[in-house]
């Protein structure tokens, strides 16, 4: 044995060889459809298995980009390996085909294949091949056997079993005993088709001529070359014990669930002895080649037979135990009998199913098709049956669903479109269950981010804006802030923000305001006055910095609000040519007497333009008085002969704003016994050109105006021409100085004159020249008129004069207090009147004829 045994691994290396030589290479099989391959055992490493990357169809470039791997268990060893430069799959490590597969039949090993980009799995089983590699052993070197020497011809004796790891033709094939003249050996086969040997007694013994007998065991291996053990068996003659124990039946059969605990009874044996005393008295044990696992599994009661559970059982790790127990007599020369016990383990579900992440491809885009892959699943369960029967599923409310690849392979799927702005990660629960009574469970949890893609656009907080921003601003100043959200991630969610191109009362829109393009905050880059803009819109987008960018406008509505910043401006009365305003008043008035309005206009707006009048002073407070609101002039009592003929009033203007501006005007009243036919000045002013209305209805009033005034004006030239006229010899004899009435008997005033005289609010200083009328006849006395003609332009301004009538002792010279043709000049600067509070009734009369002299409309002065 010890000569056979010395080989070592030469004749290991010569076996494997042989076997290579006789077997060819292996060859892929179709097993199921999937790959099956054939390779010995004891193989070097690198040995060559197989060409999968030819046998799967696959390129072998693209092997390493693809990640080509064999996917295994946690923890299990690693036989085989794949070469990703070749496809190969080529020996990893040494394979003991024993300590692979304890059970012995055929041996495979399971290859599970995955290969991703696009995600594929496959299957390979390679069969590990016995070879020769082990030979017989006996479990003790020498045997003592006890044979009486009553023995009967033929009796047999059972030899302990030669145990060879090796499988199939390689396993312990024969038995030979060497020459002797008493025993003979013969083999037997038991239901597995292992062999076991029997000693035959041959011829009688006899005690007296031989008490022991040397016989050399041999086993003998069916491999190629040839393996053996040898045991050396001492047979001893005993006086005669004629009787041996007898069991029942040769052979028991007996189940026992897997869970069941240590202690329990498996099987109570018997046998019997015919002989008496210590001869008849039985003890059991178990046989000498019972295996260790079968001894640490199992235990014999010596004295009752029974078989009792000692150890955990595993359905998983072997389904069937043999029991050989023997059964012996106390006697000398007792002769031990055997017998088999099956015991057939039955499953249970104690394994709950177990749940492995082959392969996971996270995150995965929010925009991935329904049926994307997200991971490979694999469910074992090592029960039997029903028990090892698992399903898969995942939880409930998540867009995924499992598919099945192969047996006990699941594929994790996306079964709907995701939103990362609503989910950003799921967590999926998955749970394996198997059939088993009751079911055992396992949940495992995967989570699965979604990583983000530009697919929303920026939101802005308001639908619009509204900005309300005080006139005169500081440039620079910031005016408001837009702000928009993006519910998407990163650069996808980083927003600028910019103003649209555009103009504003004809220039760009960048030149008024300016944005700051990651805050939103908007500034005024200059300085914004009402009364020139009161509002403007802007387009401001924001864009994201995803790809492709999206982006949103909102309109943002910019008020201008006004400030006090415009004083009140008098426009009736007017002073003539720098001097204050002059108005006549008759005596005889009373009191409540109208002596005219003053009209002022703010160009403000609001509260800022409501206008207010008070008399701020007098020569007498208790004469006249100013309505606050509407500017009128009255007397507040009838005039006394004490009081002065020519009452100075300073009225102020007071606009309503915070703090209110204010204007004031001076005003000479004449108080006189008879009113003249002389036009008052509180008609006498213009507006600014933008203040003319263009509308149809004030063209209408014009035209009517115009000429209703032209008409009346004609008929007072005819009638003081037809008053002159007779008047003339009551003239020449009263003497009527020309300086005083500039009237000359013969002269007549032409009419296209008069029908080209014009009413002016400021004729240049210097060129007045006096025109006179002839007005033929007696009668009252006549009138003086004054033309006023400009060097520039053929129009005149015509005005009635007081008439011819030397003046009283009482009164001063007319000529210095009253001066027609002296008016207060308005500045062309003022700015538009605001519209939003127009004046009291009683001064839009004096509005009306201030416009309509400023569009041009000729006609006379005449108070009231």
């Amino acid at each position: 044995m010890g000569a056979r045994a010395g080989s070592g691994w030469g004749q290991l290396f010569l076996c494997s060889l042989l076997f290579l030589l006789l077997a060819g290479p292996p060859a892929a099989r179709p097993a199921g459809g999937q790959l099956r391959y054939a390779v010995p055992e004891e193989l070097e490493h690198g040995a060559f298995v197989a060409n999968l990357g030819e046998d799967l169809g696959l390129d072998v470039s693209s092997l390493s980009a693809r990640r080509f791997r064999i996917v295994s268990r946690a923890g299990a060893r690693q036989h085989l390996e794949v070469n990703l430069e070749n496809g190969i799959l080529f020996v990893n490590e040494r394979i003991d085909r024993e300590e692979v597969c304890e059970a012995g039949g055929t041996c495979l090993l399971h290859l599970q294949l995955l290969i991703e980009s696009p995600l594929e799995l496959y299957r390979v089983e390679v069969e590990v091949l016995d070879i020769n590699d082990h030979a017989p052993t006996f479990p003790w070197q020498e045997y003592v056997l006890e044979v009486a020497e009553s023995a009967v011809l033929g009796a047999r004796f059972p030899l302990e079993s030669a145990q060879d790891p090796d499988v199939g033709t390689n396993s312990v094939h024969t038995y030979r005993l060497s020459p002797n003249g008493f025993f003979s050996l013969e083999v037997q086969t038991r239901s597995d088709a292992s062999k076991f040997a029997e000693l035959v007694l041959e011829h009688a013994l006899d005690r007296e001529q031989q008490r022991m007998h040397r016989l050399l065991l041999t086993a003998l291996d069916g491999g190629i070359p040839e393996r053996s053990g040898t045991a050396h068996i001492l047979v001893t003659v005993l006086d005669a014990n004629d009787n041996v124990p007898a069991f029942d039946q040769p052979s028991y059969g007996v189940s026992l669930p897997e869970d069941a605990p240590a202690g329990t009874l498996v099987i109570q044996l018997n046998a019997t002895d015919l002989d008496e005393g210590p001869n008849g008295e039985i003890e059991y044990s178990f046989s000498g080649h019972a295996p260790p696992r079968v001894r640490e599994l199992f235990h014999v009661e010596p004295r009752s037979g029974q078989v009792l559970l000692k150890g955990p059982l595993d359905y998983e790790r072997a389904s069937v135990h043999e029991l050989y127990v023997q059964a012996k007599d106390r006697g000398p020369s007792a002769v031990a009998v055997h017998c088999r016990v099956l015991v057939h383990l039955l499953d249970v579900n104690d394994n709950a199913p177990e749940v492995t992440l082959t392969s996971v491809s996270t995150p995965v885009l929010e925009d991935a098709p329904p049926g994307t892959v997200i991971a490979v699943i694999s469910v074992l369960d090592r029960d039997s049956g029903d028990n090892g029967r698992v399903s898969c599923e995942v939880g409930p409310d998540v867009p995924f669903e499992l598919r099945s690849s192969f047996r006990n392979y699941y594929t994790l799927v996306t079964t709907q479109a995701l939103d990362r702005e609503v989910v950003p990660e799921y967590n999926v629960s998955i749970t394996a269950r198997d059939m088993g009574s009751p079911a055992l469970l396992t949940h495992s949890t995967l989570t699965v981010p979604v990583s983000d893609v530009n697919d929303n656009a920026p939101r802005f907080l308001q639908p619009s804006y509204s900005v309300y921003v005080m006139e005169n601003n500081a440039p620079g100043a910031s005016i408001c802030s837009v702000s928009a959200l993006d519910p998407d991630c990163q650069q996808n969610a980083y927003l600028s923000y910019s103003i649209a191109d555009g103009h504003i009362h004809g220039m760009p829109v960048g030149t008024y305001v300016s944005i700051n393009s990651d805050s939103g905050h908007m500034y005024a880059l200059r300085s914004l006055d009402y009364e020139q803009i009161r509002s403007f819109q802007i387009q401001v987008q924001a864009q994201d910095a995803g790809f492709p960018p999206l982006s949103a406008n909102v309109t943002v509505h910019i008020f201008v609000l006004d400030q006090n910043d415009n004083a009140p401006v008098i426009v009736s009365p007017l002073p003539r040519n720098g001097s204050v305003a002059t108005e006549l008043v008759p005596r005889s008035a009373g009191p409540g007497y109208l002596v005219g309005t003053v009209s002022a206009v703010d160009a403000d707006a609001g509260l800022n333009s409501r206008l207010s009048y008070q008399l701020l002073q007098a020569t007498d407070f208790t004469l006249f008085s100013v309505a606050p609101d509407t500017g009128e002039l009255r007397t507040l009592r009838s005039f006394l002969e004490q009081d002065a003929t020519r009452q100075r009033l300073v009225v102020q203007v007071r606009d309503g704003g915070q703090p209110a501006l204010s204007a004031t005007m001076s005003l000479l009243l004449s108080v006189v016994e008879t009113m003249p036919q002389t036009l008052s000045d509180f008609s006498e002013f213009s507006l600014p050109p933008e203040a003319s209305s263009s509308s149809p209805l004030t063209l209408y009033l014009l035209v009517s105006l115009g000429s209703i005034s032209f008409a009346f004006l004609l008929a007072i030239l005819i009638l003081t021409a037809i008053r002159c006229r007779g008047e003339r010899p009551s003239r020449q004899s009263d003497g009527c100085s020309l300086p005083c009435c500039h009237c000359c008997p013969m002269s007549r005033p032409s009419p296209d004159g008069l029908k080209t005289s014009n009413l002016t609010a400021q004729p240049p200083a210097g060129t007045t020249a006096a025109t006179r009328l002839d007005m033929p006849g007696g009668g009252p006395p006549g009138y003086c008129y004054k033309v006023c003609l400009g060097p520039e332009s053929a129009q005149s301004d015509f005005m009635f004069l007081k008439p011819c009538s030397p003046p009283r002792n009482n009164e001063k010279d007319p000529g210095k207090w009253s001066q027609p043709g002296q008016h207060l000049q308005v500045s062309k600067q003022i700015k538009q009147p605001n519209t939003d509070w127009l004046p009291p009734s009683m001064q839009r009369p004096a509005l009306k004829r201030y416009q309509i002299q400023h569009c041009g409309t000729r006609g006379s002065r005449w108070k009231g």
